[in-house]
């Protein structure tokens, strides 16, 4: 079997299972963003954790696309669309990845 298909596809399997979690659960699944979870309570309720889980559920939703299209074609036509797909993946995942904490969280203050 094609590793490529196998990696992309379980990769996207695990981005849908957090994009489920985190549209299940809405502002309580907050708590699982980096970051977010190490604030002091009262810091953490200046911030709309509403907005912040459905853009990380969004996030999830993109990432599962790209490597989803990655496994299908994968397996389709060459396994070297898996690896077209990671990279594509890692560009939009460290896209929007921040050091700051203030700076990753500001667009979410109330």
């Amino acid at each position: 079997m094609n590793t490529g298909f196998i990696s992309c596809g379980g990769a996207c399997l695990l981005c849908l299972l957090f994009a489920l979690i985190f549209t299940v659960f809405k502002g309580k699944s907050a708590m699982l963003i980096s970051g977010f979870n190490t604030m002091p309570k009262e810091k953490r309720e200046l911030y709309d954790t509403e907005k912040m889980c459905r853009d990380q559920r969004n996030a999830f939703l993109i990432w599962a696309a790209v490597l989803g299209t990655g496994a299908v074609l994968s397996y389709c036509i060459s396994k070297y669309f898996a690896a077209a797909a990671f990279v594509i993946f890692l560009i939009i995942f460290l896209k929007d990845v921040h050091i700051d904490e203030a700076k990753a969280f500001e667009k979410y203050k109330k």
